[in-house]
């Protein structure tokens, strides 16, 4: 099953590619394929269109030794193991178009003396608004409790609070945007097979072009100045400081020598960072920061 797995993983990245260049109109993917030194490599896609201002789709099979630091941080015994799965982050030119993520992954280490395999899936996709508008926060949210609601009654619900506990800026006290979902090592507890976790997780990876390709559609010709740009490569600057100091992603990829250009991949373009900054009373940017709190029910 591990290559069923993998193969439909390439289908995905393809699939979205195709999908996010019709969508920007005029941007292509560049693809780089590489080869990882312990086992196995990817295909890294960057793409810079007239609307996303970059963008990252990527695919890896990655296998080999369990480095010692990552297996004790994931409580398993050293061996060999394999990992693939597809990663995306899109930020857009306009600060009206929300930064949004997605990653799908499954990860499994080698048997020994006669024991159960011990394998997992994990993911998430988060969406992350320069400007909180609460009905595309609503329709997002919407769209995901109902690819999760397929599966199980529980899964939004408890993937909803992950998310809202995984992708927060703990030294900021504020969620990096509006949420979403996360999951990680669904396995074959509770009773569910390798088959249905992957069923979850094949829809969760198909729901997200049909997601973010409203929300470009919907938003990308809205105006915006000089303030609004300012903005953005502020609420980036928090994308950074999460991606670099929080993300558990990021560091499996630097702890197993993954390839640097394809992990740093989402960081954005553009970011400033100003000192001490203070929003003023009653602007669309206060609302955004009342807004980035842990709990709220969008749908």
């Amino acid at each position: 099953m591990k290559q069923q797995i993998t193969d439909f993983f390439k289908i995905l990245q393809d699939d979205i590619c195709q999908k996010i260049e019709a969508a920007d109109g005029k941007g292509k993917f560049r693809q780089d394929l590489w080869e990882r030194d312990g086992g196995g490599g990817g295909r890294t896609r960057i793409i810079e269109g007239q609307h996303i201002e970059k963008g990252g789709v990527n695919f890896s099979a990655v296998q080999g030794a369990l480095p010692e630091k990552i297996a004790k941080a994931l409580n398993l015994e050293e061996g060999n193991f394999y990992a693939t799965g597809v990663s995306i982050v899109l930020h857009p030119k306009s600060p009206m178009v929300p930064i949004i993520h997605m990653n799908v992954r499954y990860f499994e280490v080698e048997t020994k003396n006669d024991e159960p395999q011990t394998w997992w899936f994990g993911g998430g996709i988060d969406l992350t608004p320069h400007y909180v508008v609460e009905e595309d926060a609503q329709f997002f949210h919407r769209h995901l409790k109902s690819v999760c609601d397929q599966h199980h009654k529980d899964y939004f619900p408890k993937f909803k609070t992950w998310a809202d506990d995984y992708f927060y800026v703990r030294h900021r006290k504020e969620t990096r945007g509006v949420g979403g979902i996360f999951f990680d090592r669904l396995s074959g507890q509770d009773g569910f097979s390798k088959e249905q976790r992957f069923d979850f997780v094949k829809d969760v990876g198909e729901a997200f072009c049909p997601i973010y390709t409203y929300l470009l559609k919907k938003n990308k010709n809205l105006e915006f100045g000089e303030e609004e740009k300012k903005w953005q490569y502020l609420r980036r600057g928090r994308y950074v400081e999460f991606n670099l100091v929080w993300d558990k992603g990021t560091k499996f990829g630097l702890d197993t020598d993954g390839r640097t250009e394809s992990i740093l991949m989402s960081l954005p373009p553009t970011v400033q960072w100003v000192y001490d900054h203070q929003t003023k009373p009653g602007s669309r940017e206060e609302k955004t920061l009342q807004l980035l709190k842990k709990g709220i029910d969008w749908t």
